[in-house]
């Protein structure tokens, strides 16, 4: 087993037992999301008074929750179109609380630089998570890019505990419009019927067994 494996399965095995506590008891999958969002948003104040450790923890906490909630729903049975929506609609709310957490203490602060990095980053954020459903209702996927909610998250918490929050805001900032544009750029060449890089690479595959190169002889 790898040394990510193990920590993974370390890992699991406090979460397996919530999950199994919640199934348990039957709290409805939309309650635990709903519970995630709320201490989101305790954790959004506790950046906003500059405790950026406990911040982090309660971010960790919140995440717990977000984790075990489709988990729980899965156990009961419980899924569905609507929960899916929901768990979307509340993961938002939850970016955007952290975000304007910081952006309440960089204004406290008086430093409008980190307020307008921590503010594009909000945005190109959520232009992250909008180009992918977008996109989606229009070609089968788009997933491209680096900077999806998983990768933010983790660097909030890394950027909580090593009191790098403004540097964190950089980086999210730049990889979110490089997400972006790599989703609006895949999504117009789907659309214009361009060559997929899949077909591409399956092509130029073929031709090196044949040992013919493109548009030359044999």
């Amino acid at each position: 087993m790898t040394f990510t494996g193990t920590i993974g399965k370390i890992c699991m095995f406090p979460l397996s037992a919530i999950i199994r506590v919640c199934v348990a008891l039957r709290i409805h999958p939309n309650i635990l999301t709903a519970t995630g969002v709320a201490i989101n948003a305790a954790a959004a104040w506790a950046l906003a008074l500059d405790e950026f450790r406990l911040g982090g923890v309660i971010i960790i906490v919140a995440n717990i929750f977000d984790f075990i909630d489709g988990k729980v729903a899965r156990e009961l049975h419980a899924e569905s179109a609507f929960g899916g929506f929901f768990d979307s609609v509340m993961d938002r709310f939850s970016d955007i609380s952290l975000f304007v957490g910081l952006i309440y203490l960089y204004a406290e602060k008086g430093r409008t630089d980190y307020v307008i990095v921590t503010a594009l980053a909000m945005m190109f954020s959520i232009m992250t998570s909008y180009t992918r459903a977008r996109a989606e209702s229009l070609i089968a996927k788009c997933k491209v890019g680096f900077m999806e909610r998983p990768e933010r998250i983790v660097l909030f918490i890394i950027g909580a505990f090593t009191n790098r929050m403004a540097a964190v805001m950089w980086v999210v900032m730049v990889l979110s419009i490089f997400t972006v544009a790599d989703r609006m750029y895949l999504t117009w060449r789907e659309l214009s019927g361009g060559i997929k890089v899949e077909d591409e690479l399956e092509h130029r595959l073929a031709e090196m067994r044949l040992g013919t190169p493109r548009g030359g002889r044999p």
